[in-house]
């Protein structure tokens, strides 16, 4: 719709508001209660014929937004829709009387209306309420827009969700999956055992994960406070409280850049589970998603992104050094030095940086040549010590810990690893952090000393895991972006 015949459409609507008389109550009521939805009505009774539904006496109350009003002389059709769905609505002249279908002219397209009417059924076998009274509730001012979809109103449709919602069904059904697949995470959570709960959102130290946090500031502390990058240290903090199995579903903080997979501000599911390693977690992340898609898609095959994805388990396990030599067509042998992988990135033609020790480039060539091929869900295990700072060492290779990616239509889904708990190692660990963030990197941590004086009074063995529930709703959906999944997505301005 073009600007000028917004506008000549928002001036006739204005005036037909200014034809009700001075009492905007009129158009803006709150006097009318539905007693029914649409879906309800269509369970009760779309399945009679029409001498059934001429014998029943029952009046139904629906209320909703009008949509494709046809007017013809003495007689007008419209749909009414409502969250459950639309319904088709009659109104006649004789049956209203001359003034009360005057009103139903004048009703556009978008105004909120109530109903009451009868049902029955037209000669195209339609279910139809045939309308005994219809009450204008909210004026719309501003027309709907005929074509609210495709890429060039991409954009346009996330800064204005409220009208995207309104006009694209599918984009609700999304949300509509999106509750289901959380209410159906923490049900599966709840049935194990685990205990739900709520950590600090606002932290006097950034810490859990790798990533530049937003820095706050509390007027009444003269505080600096870290919107959190990760709940982590404090759900481990509850297992050395003696609470055994933990989760927090909530959000997280990154003043990071912003793509079809990230968002600053995302949704995460954190859990942790004394007396298990992360290979317990491999087994209890199988039986979520393979629960989730049974529950969500009715099927272990769905789409991805135009291609097709099997949940069915068990998933393959690749470690990550095994996958860059595989991908780089080399012997694993060939990875063992920062030397070694120079060389094999410079054959390769591949843009890395010199500076970044052992383990951050075997990441950095695994995200380059490894992470966009794994479509079918894959498990990465084994990564470098310098990367995994709060991860338990592998028994046979202190190189390495005992963790695992899981990566599903080339993007990473969760994050776990059998948690390290002895408090000197925890130390050293965050003095190299603090090294690193005062050498200019300013993702590494600080040292948290409560935290190591939480571990030096026991942590039980335990691990941990953390999966992103906005790419989750993205792969159950088949959704490209990480836009399409949250409501109300941060643009540029």
């Amino acid at each position: 719709m073009d600007e000028v015949n917004e506008h000549e459409q928002i001036k006739v609507r204005r005036d037909k508001l200014a034809q009700l008389g001075p009492d905007r109550r009129l158009a803006f009521r709150n006097d009318f209660r539905p007693s029914h939805t649409v879906q309800a009505i269509r369970d009760r009774s779309g399945d009679l014929d029409p001498q059934e539904l001429e014998a029943l006496s029952d009046e139904f109350a629906l209320a909703g937004r009008i949509r494709a009003f046809r007017p013809h002389g003495k007689a007008a059709f419209f749909e009414i829709e409502d969250a459950t769905g639309r319904l088709q609505v009659y109104a006649r002249k004789d049956g209203l009387g001359d003034e009360a279908y005057e009103r139903v002219r004048s009703l556009d397209v978008g105004d909120i209306a109530g109903v009451r009417g009868r049902l029955f059924r037209t000669r195209t076998d339609e279910l139809t309420i045939q309308a005994g009274e219809v009450t204008l509730l909210t004026k719309c001012i501003r027309p709907l827009p005929e074509k609210w979809h495709g890429l060039k109103d991409v954009e346009t449709r996330y800064r204005q969700r409220y009208v995207d919602l309104m006009v694209n069904p599918e984009v609700r059904e999304v949300f509509r999956s999106r509750s289901r697949i959380i209410g159906f995470v923490r049900e599966f959570l709840r049935q194990r055992g685990f205990l739900e709960v709520e950590t600090p959102m606002m932290q006097p130290m950034a810490g859990g994960a790798a990533a530049r946090p937003f820095v706050t500031h509390h007027n009444a502390l003269d505080l600096d406070l870290y919107l959190r990058v990760a709940p982590e240290l404090f759900l481990k903090r509850l297992l050395v409280g003696g609470f055994d199995r933990v989760f927090e579903l909530n959000r997280n903080f990154r003043n990071e850049g912003l793509s079809t997979r990230h968002n600053p501000e995302f949704t995460m599911l954190e859990l942790y589970q004394a007396y298990a390693d992360y290979e317990d977690m491999m087994s209890l992340t199988e039986d979520l998603f393979v629960m989730l898609a049974k529950e969500i898609r009715g099927n272990l095959r769905i789409p991805c992104g135009g291609r097709e994805v099997s949940l069915e388990p068990p998933w393959e396990r690749l470690s990550l050094t095994a996958g860059v030599a595989r991908a780089a067509g080399v012997e694993e042998s060939a990875l063992e030095t920062l030397p070694d992988l120079l060389r094999v990135a410079d054959k390769l033609g591949l843009q890395v940086d010199p500076r970044l020790g052992r383990g951050k480039l075997l990441v950095e060539l695994f995200e380059q040549l490894v992470e966009p091929r794994l479509i079918q869900p894959t498990f990465v295990l084994d990564y470098p010590l310098e990367v995994s700072p709060l991860a338990r060492r592998n028994d046979d290779d202190p190189q390495f810990v005992d963790r695992f990616e899981l990566f599903i239509g080339g993007r990473e889904l969760a994050n776990a690893f059998s948690e390290l708990n002895d408090p000197e190692d925890q130390q050293r660990r965050f003095e190299e952090q603090a090294a690193a963030r005062r050498a200019g990197d300013d993702t590494a941590c600080e040292v948290d000393e409560d935290y190591v004086r939480a571990l030096e009074y026991a942590m039980p063995p335990a691990a941990g895991e953390g999966i992103g529930i906005d790419r989750l709703v993205m792969l159950l959906t088949d959704s490209a972006s990480i836009r399409d999944v949250i409501l109300f997505p941060l643009l540029r301005s």
